[in-house]
């Protein structure tokens, strides 16, 4: 929200070693921005238009490893949190923290380190307990290329083949192979469950 990007950027104006290079209304400009002007840090809202903040964020931490990505959320739930993480966050803070709290999280993930609110910490301790008990047997969209997810997201649009290889500039093969892909990966095999999928990990708009 606009009012929240101001009131950001004024404050963040405030401290000295920290400069304002850009903002962005939705995930799609974020990727754009981040790629232009190569911030340090991103602080990146989880839910966004256009393209969601996990998209986002796997889209830029992908491209640099240099750039940090820190997620600013009202979620504090156990999916958001992991999903985040696995798209590439170096830092997840709630909406609610005091301002004082997001500063020292910019300042520890552009020093290399990982921030997460004290409400955070609990749920990303137990992800871990669980997966070490358990494996990790949820399949997650960090394991789809880029291509891929670009296909699923058309998928999930209602496009069919031929129209996703016409939007791509790809062939019909080449759309059904990605198709097959994902399905093997996932361990899907029919369109309604990659459509529910996709709007379930938030790599469509729907």
């Amino acid at each position: 929200h606009r009012i929240v990007r101001e009131g950001l950027l004024h404050m963040l104006g405030n401290e000295e070693d920290m400069v304002v290079v850009g903002q962005a209304e939705n995930g799609e400009r974020a990727v754009q921005i981040s790629r232009d002007l190569a911030p340090d840090a991103v602080i990146m809202d989880v839910s966004m238009p256009v393209m969601n903040g996990m998209e986002a964020t796997r889209i830029i931490t992908g491209a640099s490893g240099r750039v940090k990505v820190i997620a600013l959320s009202v979620h504090a739930d156990r999916y958001h949190v992991d999903e985040m993480i696995q798209a590439g966050a170096s830092g997840y803070v709630l909406k609610d923290c005091a301002f004082k709290e997001l500063i020292s999280a910019i300042r520890a993930v552009c020093s290399g380190r990982t921030y997460l609110s004290p409400e955070i910490t609990g749920i990303v301790v137990a992800e871990y307990l669980s997966n070490l008990s358990n494996g990790n047997s949820r399949p997650s969209s960090a394991a789809l290329t880029r291509r891929e997810r670009e296909v699923l997201k058309l998928i999930a649009e209602g496009m069919r083949t031929k129209e996703i290889g016409a939007r791509l500039e790809v062939s019909v093969k080449t759309v059904e192979t990605h198709r097959r892909q994902m399905m093997r990966k996932l361990g899907m095999y029919n369109i309604a469950d990659l459509t529910k999928y996709a709007i379930r990990e938030g790599i469509t708009c729907l």
